[in-house]
């Protein structure tokens, strides 16, 4: 899959396009991505996904911008995952912002892009104030001969998936709804990093995973399982949160401590998959009365684990 930085002043090849900020790739995202490859291949054209960085509220309301559920790196790979041939990163400034609907259309979709068939989401609104929707971009194609079809939103169990719906299932701890939604268990990636080696020193080491993002969408003790440095995910117990007894004010860090494990693993890049959520996240009084809510918490991830064995389900 390549990858570009915006969009080209003038398109090299033409597209079958789609846009949207595609976090968390869920069910719903791999929908639409399939209808983009069978056209794209129909075609002879790349699949092509629109995306931007940052969200927009992240520029418009950082205050109250959803947290995300995925990097930009997760995002790409999730993306080359489901057969994009390129993704075009649009930076999200004010100077887009101001394009006009009409504007968008012209410099972006089709000096840019060179669109021949377009498929977006049943809801999809852009340029200035939201100014342009499904029934511009039709009128554009039949000006411009360009297709334009309508995606329409995909529902589990009467829910319809979206990333909103999966952050509300991942906040409230419903890990299997927002697996459902996703397809997959939620992971978070990251780089193994040197932490404040609190966990070895009380009996209970971790793995503290790098987490960029300002705000995560899950907060409390978890079953997971560790992909990348076995060729099998490994068990663990994870901690994901600002660690309230060991200081105020810390950034949100995610920590694991894999089961019956003891290797030096700094610098590796893991997935943590997140299965099962045990409590929230809670202030103790002392690392005494710590070290014993962890040890609880460690027996009941191992009881998570034998059960879903014997129960015949795998790890991972």
């Amino acid at each position: 899959m390549l990858v570009f930085r915006g969009v080209p002043e003038c398109a090299t090849t033409s597209t079958v396009l789609t846009i949207g900020n595609f976090d968390g790739v869920h069910r719903g995202h791999r929908s639409l991505l399939a209808e983009l490859k069978v056209k794209a291949l129909e075609l002879a054209l790349p699949a092509t996904v629109l995306t931007f960085e940052p969200h927009p509220r992240e520029l418009f309301a950082p205050e109250q911008a959803p947290a995300r559920l995925a990097s930009l790196r997760d995002k790409l790979e999730l993306l080359a995952d489901c057969g994009v041939d390129r993704v075009h990163v649009c930076r999200f400034n004010r100077q887009l912002a101001a394009l006009t609907a009409e504007q968008f259309i012209d410099r972006i979709l089709l000096q840019g892009l060179s669109v021949k068939h377009l498929i977006i989401g049943d809801d999809f609104r852009f340029g200035r104030a939201r100014g342009g929707d499904f029934a511009m971009l039709q009128h554009a194609g039949q000006v411009h001969q360009f297709a334009v079809e309508a995606m329409s939103t995909v529902d589990i169990g009467g829910v319809r998936v979206s990333s909103s719906a999966v952050r509300e299932a991942l906040a409230s701890g419903r890990l299997d709804h927002a697996e459902q939604l996703l397809g997959r268990a939620y992971v978070i990636a990251g780089r193994v990093m040197d932490g404040m080696k609190v966990g070895r020193t009380i009996g209970f080491p971790t793995a503290n995973i790098q987490v960029r993002r300002k705000r995560l969408p899950l907060a409390g003790v978890f079953a997971v399982t560790v992909s990348g440095i076995d060729k099998a995910p490994l068990p663990g117990a994870a901690n994901i949160g600002v660690r309230p007894t060991l200081e105020e004010g810390l950034k949100p860090v995610l920590e694991v401590h894999l089961l019956d494990f003891d290797r030096d693993i700094y610098g590796r890049h893991v997935d943590v998959n997140f299965l099962h959520k045990l409590r929230d996240e809670a202030k103790f009084e002392s690392l005494d009365a710590l070290k014993a809510q962890i040890a609880s918490d460690v027996a009941d991830v191992r009881t998570y684990f034998n059960t879903r064995s014997l129960n015949g389900t795998t790890h991972g």
